[in-house]
């Protein structure tokens, strides 16, 4: 205490070295970002399906979940139920099980009610099952 002065702790936080950090730090991510690849997913579009070449076994589901089995190649068209549409699809196939059943569902059908009958379709060894949809346009 000379002098009539006293020292004082200072009590203010030097920020400038984590101003520097924070620049610093900002600048490579900048930079790095660009160089990265983001992951890509490559979804099918419906615009560019092709058509069956065959006439393929139409299993139609409507909105009131009623469900009818139609061969265009044959052209007879029989109601089934869930149960059922195996065992049809089966009878309309001949004995060849690469001929092709297309499921066509109404947009208010449950997701499930479908996949419940493409699982039963596969596990009746029906090779080729696909599904129906309305091109864009």
């Amino acid at each position: 205490m000379r002098g009539g002065r006293s020292r004082r702790a200072m009590s203010d936080i030097n920020v400038v070295p984590y101003i520097d950090v924070m620049l610093v730090l900002l600048i490579i991510f900048m930079v790095a970002a660009p160089l990265t690849s983001p992951g890509t997913i490559d979804l099918p579009s419906v615009a560019k399906s092709s058509q069956a070449k065959e006439d393929p076994i139409s299993v139609i589901v409507n909105a009131d979940k009623s469900i009818s089995v139609k061969d265009i190649k044959a052209g007879n068209e029989r109601r089934a139920t869930m149960r059922e549409v195996a065992g049809i699809v089966q009878q309309m196939q001949g004995g060849d099980a690469q001929r092709p059943v297309v499921i066509s569902g109404d947009r208010k059908v449950e997701y499930d009610t479908i996949l419940q009958i493409m699982d039963g379709l596969q596990q009746q060894g029906i090779a080729r099952v696909g599904l129906s949809v309305k091109p864009k346009g």
